[in-house]
């Protein structure tokens, strides 16, 4: 059974982009535009692994982290952040917030996919 990885960002042609990638490596996506459908739509899909824009508009990747890891439901699927915060102590902000994978944009196609497996 493919592994489901659930996507949680706001700009189109990026939510296109990380699908068609990981629906050509065998996963079954389910794409998510709206911050706000997140955890709700976690729950329903149960996700192996949700990549999370940080930047969203409504609420932010790093609020939605924290309440992923507060559901007890949720907390064990990991997080792979995927977000233009790249400055200086960004991405330790959002480790700490919990997610246990970090990349910063633009994402190259290989780099992505290694950092997709190594969280499966």
């Amino acid at each position: 059974m493919a592994k489901r990885i659930l996507i949680v960002e706001d700009n189109d042609l990026n939510r296109k982009l990380f699908c068609d990638v990981l629906r050509a490596n065998g996963f079954a996506v389910e794409p998510v535009a709206d911050g706000l459908e997140a955890i709700g739509k976690a729950r329903e899909f149960v996700p192996n692994l949700v990549i999370m824009d940080i930047q969203l508009p409504n609420v932010s990747g790093l609020d939605l982290i924290a309440g992923l890891k507060s559901d007890a439901s949720l907390r064990g699927i990991p997080v792979l952040a995927v977000t233009a915060y790249a400055g200086k102590g960004d991405e330790e902000r959002i480790r700490d917030a919990g997610a246990e994978g970090y990349l910063a944009k633009p994402v190259s196609i290989g780099p992505f996919m290694q950092a997709v497996k190594a969280l499966l």
